[in-house]
């Protein structure tokens, strides 16, 4: 039997096999943050084509925690119903449905007056500079967390990761690259994991689903964090209830990372040894032995399948047919006639 397409159970719920489309922005919402017809086809096509998890692209928990003016927001209640036809599309065809809620920080880049950060640290030189956050301003975006959460259980979704990774707004708590501060919130891989901890603690507040944290486990720069460092923040909140790690690495610095099939593999079992909490690796995975190896070998739990998921839906039955393993499809697939 192949473990790719093993059974896994997180946080209490069970996902048919161990593949996950991970979050991308499709960039397609209305300028006010709602969905549109788009993000149910997208998202149901894949759950039709067999994949696990699904975890909807970033979801701003305020309107300047956005990435673009045409990403999607969990901000409002007007928000819900929109959200509300993804997660049925998606759990209406066998998959788990799960939504990345994030603040986009400085790399926000919808109309908003000001952006925000840790520290008056721009990403590179033709970006604004960041407003650095008060205490109030991080007590409004830690409630914005809660609110959201509330708003996605309210929509049907059944796990929320929370947006840790590539430069946006906790990901830059996390790096001494873009926090300089010198209170609570810096310095210490305690302090520097401060924000996320209150961040996990508003979501548990208002969401009783599983609960997924996406880290950057490398800033590919010299005085950056390393595998290390990431495992020894998320060390000082993982008993605020994360039950998996999405492990990704980079986007905190204008750098680019040498890449090939599985690159952020190691960054994930560094991670998943010195935590002791599930992960998620991936990073352009494309073939289903390679997955299988992964998961087999105990790398990781979890492989997310981004790129290749948007160029070919049915990429879960495809890989099935090349591993030997008969799964279940939609009888309109399974005909043979």
């Amino acid at each position: 039997m192949s473990k790719l397409f093993e059974s896994i159970t997180i946080g209490g719920l069970a996902i048919k096999n161990r593949i996950v489309l991970p979050p991308m922005c499709m960039f397609v919402a209305d300028e006010g943050g709602h969905a549109t017809d788009f993000h149910p086809m997208h998202y149901a096509a894949r759950a039709i084509g067999g994949v696990g998890l699904i975890i909807v692209e970033a979801t701003g928990v305020e309107n300047a925690g956005r990435i673009s003016n045409n990403c999607l927001g969990a901000y409002e209640d007007g928000h819900i119903a929109g959200l509300t036809r993804i997660a049925d599309a998606i759990k209406a065809y066998g998959a788990v449905a799960a939504i990345q809620l994030g603040h986009a920080g400085r790399k926000c880049t919808s109309n908003v007056p000001e952006v925000f950060a840790p520290s008056a640290v721009a990403f590179d030189d033709k970006d604004k500079t960041p407003k650095e956050m008060t205490a109030e301003d991080i007590d409004r975006v830690v409630a914005a967390f809660g609110d959201a959460a509330a708003r996605v259980a309210k929509a049907g979704f059944e796990m929320i990761e929370i947006h840790g990774a590539h430069g946006y707004l906790i990901s830059t708590f996390m790096s001494p690259l873009a926090n300089k501060r010198t209170d609570e919130y810096g310095g210490s891989h305690e302090n520097r994991a401060r924000l996320l901890g209150r961040v996990l603690d508003a979501v548990k507040a208002n969401f009783s689903g599983a609960i997924c944290v996406r880290v950057s486990a490398s800033d590919f720069v010299e005085g950056g964090n390393t595998p290390e460092d990431v495992a020894a923040m998320l060390n000082t909140v993982k008993g605020k209830g994360i039950d998996i790690l999405d492990v990704s690495a980079g986007g905190v610095a204008p750098v680019m990372p040498n890449v090939y099939p599985g690159y952020q593999v190691k960054f994930a079992e560094i991670i998943k040894e010195a935590t002791g909490i599930p992960v998620m690796a991936g990073g352009l995975l494309t073939a289903p032995t390679h997955m299988e190896e992964i998961v087999t070998n105990g790398r990781a739990d979890m492989v997310f399948v981004g790129r290749e998921l948007l160029r070919n839906p049915n990429f879960v039955i495809d890989a099935a047919k090349q591993l030997g393993v008969n799964i279940e499809l939609p009888k309109q697939y399974a005909r043979a006639y």
